[in-house]
């Protein structure tokens, strides 16, 4: 009956990734993690040595990984964009190329044919569109940001945070514009300051 507005039906794409990504970083809280990480027999917890090796692992060339999605996601739209002409002399590779010059520590080699194989952005639903997970990393990380400043040891402010978090950007769905869902929760536009803390790429408290 509701079809048209259930689920991620008539979400804008830039923000579908938004409630699944945002779930991911309760798995790197550590009361979160050890209240279900345990043994399925024993009941025996996770040991914490395994829990400090997530951890790292978790940031492990994360910048690396970072500038790869970045990469991706600005192939993606100069490729379906007016700025490439698919029938000009200029072959998607060579415009990979280019990019590539912008983002890559290591440039692809000249044979490098990913694109043949980029089925996102050609067959998967995501053409102009692969920015959206990264742009999701920065919302959940913002989102989950706010549960860290209300004290994620302090139960009733997560739980205040995690109704408004529900009424909000799980509730709204397609009801309204991602961005304006956004600000009903935060209180402001999407920073990215979250998400390069989580990835330990800064300082920034």
């Amino acid at each position: 009956e509701h079809g048209d507005a259930a689920g991620i039906s008539n979400v804008e794409w830039d923000a579908v990734e938004l409630p699944s990504q945002f779930m991911e970083n309760w798995c790197y809280d550590r009361p979160t993690l050890f209240s279900f990480a345990k043994h399925f027999e024993t009941g025996e917890p996770l040991p914490d040595e395994l829990f400090t090796k997530l951890l790292k692992a978790k940031n492990f060339q994360a910048g690396l990984q970072m500038i790869r999605q970045l990469y991706f996601g600005a192939t993606d739209m100069h490729l379906h964009s007016k700025e490439y002409d698919s029938r000009g002399e200029k072959t998607v590779f060579q415009a990979q190329q280019e990019i590539a010059k912008k983002y890559t520590v290591i440039p692809p080699l000249a044979e490098d044919r990913f694109l043949c194989s980029f089925g996102h952005i050609f067959a998967g639903g995501y053409s102009a569109g692969y920015y959206s997970y990264k742009w999701a990393e920065v919302m959940s990380a913002d989102a989950f940001a706010a549960f860290e400043e209300a004290g994620l040891g302090n139960e009733d402010a997560v739980r205040e945070t995690g109704r408004r978090f529900r009424d909000t950007v799980l509730a709204m769905g397609g009801g309204k514009a991602p961005s304006e869902v956004f600000k009903l929760f935060r209180g402001r536009e999407p920073s990215p300051d979250a998400l390069l803390r989580h990835s330990g790429l800064s300082n920034k408290k």
